[in-house]
């Protein structure tokens, strides 16, 4: 453990984001002594890889004194002063396929809201990192989005599939939402789109939000409520975009889809 974790609560950001590394770390190796990747056979989506990427990282950050709000296990420590989001693995249905597109996807908050953050691809090791106010990275180099503005010039990244095409030049349904969003923060990506109705947990989100944010990336909710919603039964519908024009002309489009019955 890092030894500045340990008196918490004075930490800087960046001494925060060295605690989420150690939390991917965590994560990594749980992975790695880990056999079967298949269902855990606990409730439905949920697979092994789930269950043991969640106990390593609570039981590190708990004992780092944050309190943590997790896909797997819900809300710890809710007294703390920092809240640590976690998705212990985003994109589980990816890693049990053997697609290497699945991530651990971390986020501080504090008082002022989402302040660190780390999504790590872990499959290959890419890392992305944020700080609130100090920009967003890609193994340790500055990152920033494409700057596409017009929807049919755009690859979109896409969670869920739309009842029509929406006018973008190409489209890809990668699986993992953190770093989908992390994609269109550092360029890969023109936008992505949320065509599920509140299917997002905070978990899902929050640390890529913050990647595209410090990036210079556009991330709303669809419907213009707040996406920093610290519990763990709310869902929001996230849109992402390069530029503010493109995150509009995605929301936009959206707005026509059908109400499902």
């Amino acid at each position: 453990m890092n030894d500045a974790a340990a008196g918490f609560p004075d930490l800087r950001p960046e001494e925060l984001l060295g605690v989420l590394e150690e939390a991917a770390e965590a994560v990594q190796t749980a992975l790695e002594e880990l056999s079967d990747w298949g269902p855990a056979g606990t409730r439905e989506g949920q697979y092994r890889t789930d269950l043991a990427a969640d106990a390593a990282v609570v039981d590190l950050l708990a004992r780092c004194g944050f309190g943590v709000l997790s896909e797997e296990s819900g809300l710890t420590g809710s007294g703390a002063p920092v809240l640590v989001v976690v998705d212990p693995i985003d994109g589980s249905t990816n890693a049990s396929r053997g697609i290497p597109w699945f991530a651990t996807s971390l986020c501080a908050v504090d008082v002022d809201g989402p302040v660190a953050a780390l999504v790590r691809n872990l499959a290959t090791g890419d890392t992305y990192r944020a700080i609130r106010g100090g920009g967003a990275s890609r193994n340790g180099e500055p990152i920033r989005p494409s700057g596409g503005e017009q929807l049919k010039d755009s690859l979109i990244g896409l969670s869920g599939y739309p009842p029509r095409y929406l006018g973008w030049r190409q489209f890809r349904a990668l699986g993992a939402a953190a770093l989908d969003l992390c994609a269109v923060a550092d360029g890969t990506l023109d936008g992505y789109l949320d065509c599920s109705w509140d299917a997002h947990g905070v978990w899902d989100y929050l640390a890529g939000m913050l990647v595209c944010r410090e990036a210079g990336a556009v991330v709303v909710d669809a419907y213009e409520r707040d996406l920093c919603v610290l519990d763990p039964h709310v869902r929001r519908t996230p849109v992402a975009g390069a530029t503010r024009e493109l995150t509009e002309a995605l929301v936009a489009a959206r707005s026509r889809f059908p109400r499902p019955l």
